[in-house]
């Protein structure tokens, strides 16, 4: 998981540090964003281009966590459902990767505010994976 982390923010992935890896676990991921002012938009609710990142990141860390450290795995499609205004609270995110295959992974990757079992946004992915060499 740390190598994870590390790979994560060597490329800016974790938002300078901000989304932290709880668990990585077989075709799962748990990960936090530690919420800061700079993540909110007027009405003090979490920016959807930040809950976007969240997902893509914790997503990616699920991937990598599988196929172990491929930096050139990519986003091909990412959709994300908006159901409920999230807090300025920290935000989680469950991921469980549906289906890791040679050349595709998908996932999905349900979002809350800390405290509240409400989801605040339920996101859908797909990665492609390179080729061995």
């Amino acid at each position: 998981m740390e190598r994870v982390q590390a790979l994560l923010h060597e490329y800016h992935l974790d938002m300078d540090g901000h989304i932290v890896l709880e668990a990585l676990g077989r075709r799962s991921a748990k990960a936090r964003l530690r919420v800061d002012r700079k993540h909110l938009r007027p009405g003090d609710t979490v920016s959807g281009p930040t809950l976007m990142a969240l997902a893509d990141a914790a997503l990616y860390a699920a991937v990598l966590g599988e196929i172990g450290l491929v930096p050139l795995a990519v986003t091909t499609s990412l959709n994300i459902n908006f159901l409920n205004k999230p807090t300025h609270r920290d935000v989680l995110c469950d991921v469980r990767l549906l289906k890791v295959g040679k050349r595709l992974a998908v996932g999905e990757v349900s979002i809350y505010s800390e405290g509240s079992e409400d989801l605040v946004a339920h996101v859908t992915a797909t990665y492609s994976i390179p080729p061995a060499r």
